[in-house]
């Protein structure tokens, strides 16, 4: 009898598909990645998904205009709300290609022939279709074009059916502004889903015939970066929430112009930026009309010089600086002369040019009487060994010719501004952060007190150069004098050689850029920034940064803190954040500097 010794009795076999049933119920039970990221359920309707709580809806681009203008793309990449795109482009065969528009140009010629035997005017569009197969003829010949066929697909996503419908509109509305037209994908959601997701696949398979030229317009990274490895950080790009962090040292030049309307967030944006800087070691100037960097001035422990008429904090205009190592004693002391008679011209008003030169030989023989010339050693002399506006006064007195001169500046010396500008200087700047406050002086007197205030940081600068930031708020006050304004335009030509940047900020926009100095100024500047602005001053901006219709936009709807930041050639729009702790400090809301000062009270009972 013989036996098969490779069969399994009826035992082992049942045994082994326990084993295999227990093997497929437990893999049913072990958790895949699939499994993870799926949905819990998926519903197909006509219009929508809804995938687990969210709600989906796709559309599909179905005509193009027959131009497209380079970034159209761009107002949909950097829309606020949740969606996917997907771009799908099937090379097409060069060869097929041109047999198609050989024929499509037969026709056409044909039609054309035939309706110029009927006697019918030419029509302008079968001319135009012409011009376009065999301009795109000659191209692909040539290989200087491919021909695509290109499918664009939008899913957008939200939990609320009316949101999801109100944003599909909204991109709708936007592409039809630049006669580009849609359509949902009505009855082939889960395609478009699928096509839209990123597997590669495109499963709605609907696109327009395009060639390259075209195509490239579609390229949707078109915001810009403003990052780097060294800096402060500035904000968030709003295109992209990337970081805007960069140095500004490292620009062409390190000025600024800031511009926004009352309330839109200017000085915090300066302030936070301030603070910031300061942790990397940089010496901080500000002119402050408004008693607003008085908290962050003595949160840092910076010095804080209150200028009146009734403040012992004094600046003599006729004070020299110490000569800098590459210039000369005789073009500082000139230079000082020019200094004071642009000054002396916003004091007194209209000067002639024979009272100017009156006004020179006066300001010489003032520095003589104190035994200073060019040849003198700036340096050595004491702060009580220079002229004063009592000593201009005397002399022009004893002039020919000076004492219309005399009389008007008697003012300034005995008069109700006596004790303003007539006193040597007591003001030491040995401090990381100085801040002169202007905010109790007359308006009269405010342009004058700017002034002397940049001369004094203009002989700070030249005789210690290092890394600084000279913040002038307010800046529409100095451009309302022509002298002024100048004498500002010049600090901010020619502050980069002493590694300094001048932060210009106002908020009356038309004021400043109708001074001759205002653009000049913005040109000089290789950073601006531009919040939120009015529609009365918004035009005046465009015009003057070359705005796009969209950027316009953006600045009239911006929130406080967010606007538009130009850093050399880019343009990035930027929110600004600051961390609880920098909020305390630089904030200018009253309620919260109450607040504040009602902690500190509490604090020093305790």
């Amino acid at each position: 009898m013989l036996f098969n010794k490779n069969k399994k009795s009826p035992k082992k076999i049942v045994q082994k598909n326990e084993v295999l049933e227990s093997d497929e119920f437990y893999q049913k039970g072990v958790a895949t990645v699939r499994g993870l990221i799926a949905p819990s359920a998926l519903e197909i309707k006509a219009d929508h998904l809804q995938i687990g709580g969210v709600l989906s809806t796709t559309i599909f681009v179905v005509a193009y205009p027959r131009f497209l203008n380079d970034n159209w793309f761009s107002p949909i990449i950097n829309i606020d709300f949740p969606m996917d795109v997907s771009m799908f482009i099937h090379p097409a065969d060069t060869r097929d290609v041109l047999k198609n528009l050989k024929k499509s140009s037969a026709h056409i010629h044909s039609q054309i022939h035939i309706e110029a035997e009927g006697g019918k005017v030419s029509d302008p569009m079968l001319e135009t279709a012409v011009e376009n197969i065999e301009t795109l003829r000659i191209s692909l010949q040539q290989g200087t074009e491919r021909f695509f066929r290109f499918g664009l697909y939008i899913t957008i996503y939200s939990s609320d059916e009316k949101i999801l419908h109100k944003n599909k509109n909204e991109i709708e509305a936007i592409l039809e502004a630049q006669l580009i037209y849609t359509k949902p994908a009505v009855l082939r959601m889960e395609q478009g889903l699928a096509s839209s997701i990123p597997l590669g696949t495109d499963k709605l398979d609907t696109g327009n015939n395009l060639n390259t030229a075209p195509l490239s317009t579609t390229f949707p990274f078109v915001s810009s970066d403003l990052s780097s490895n060294e800096g402060i950080l500035y904000g968030i790009n709003r295109h992209n929430n990337s970081l805007i962090l960069f140095d500004r040292f490292n620009m062409e030049n390190a000025n600024m112009v800031v511009f926004a309307k009352s309330g839109g967030g200017k000085s915090y944006f300066v302030k936070l930026e301030i603070l910031r800087s300061m942790m990397l070691g940089v010496n901080i100037i500000i002119i402050d009309p408004e008693n607003e960097y008085k908290h962050l001035c003595q949160t840092v422990g910076g010095t804080y010089i209150h200028i009146s008429l009734g403040s012992n904090a004094h600046l003599n205009p006729f004070e020299l600086p110490k000569i800098p190592k590459d210039e000369r004693p005789v073009d500082v002391f000139r230079n000082t002369i020019a200094s004071l008679i642009g000054l002396l011209h916003i004091m007194l008003g209209s000067v002639t040019p024979e009272e100017d030169t009156i006004l020179e030989r006066g300001i010489r023989e003032s520095y003589s009487v104190r035994d200073i010339n060019e040849s003198s050693n700036f340096g050595s002399i004491p702060h009580a060994g220079y002229p004063t506006m009592m000593d201009l006064y005397e002399v022009l007195r004893s002039m020919d010719g000076g004492d219309s001169l005399a009389k008007r500046l008697s003012k300034y010396t005995e008069g109700i501004f006596g004790g303003f500008l007539n006193n040597p200087t007591n003001v030491e700047v040995d401090n990381q952060m100085i801040v002169f406050n202007i905010r109790d002086l007359e308006d009269e007197l405010r342009p004058i007190a700017m002034y002397m205030v940049l001369q004094f940081i203009w002989n700070e600068m030249r005789t210690n150069i290092t890394r600084r930031i000279v913040a002038v708020d307010e800046a529409w006050v100095m451009m309302q004098n022509d002298d002024a304004a100048a004498f500002m335009f010049g600090i901010a030509k020619r502050c980069r050689k002493y590694y300094t940047g001048l932060t210009t900020i106002t908020q009356d926009v038309s004021d400043f850029m109708s001074s001759r100095y205002g653009k000049p100024i913005v040109t000089n500047s290789s950073l601006q920034l531009l919040l939120r602005q009015s529609p009365a001053s918004v035009d005046v901006i465009a015009e003057t940064f070359f705005l796009t219709d969209h950027e316009k936009f953006l600045l009239l709807e911006s929130n406080v803190g967010e606007g538009v930041l130009f850093a050399g050639p880019k343009h990035a729009a930027i929110k600004v954040i600051a961390s609880y702790s920098e909020d305390q400090i630089i904030t200018s809301d009253p309620r919260q500097l109450e607040e504040i000062e009602k902690a500190k009270e509490e604090l020093d009972a305790e």
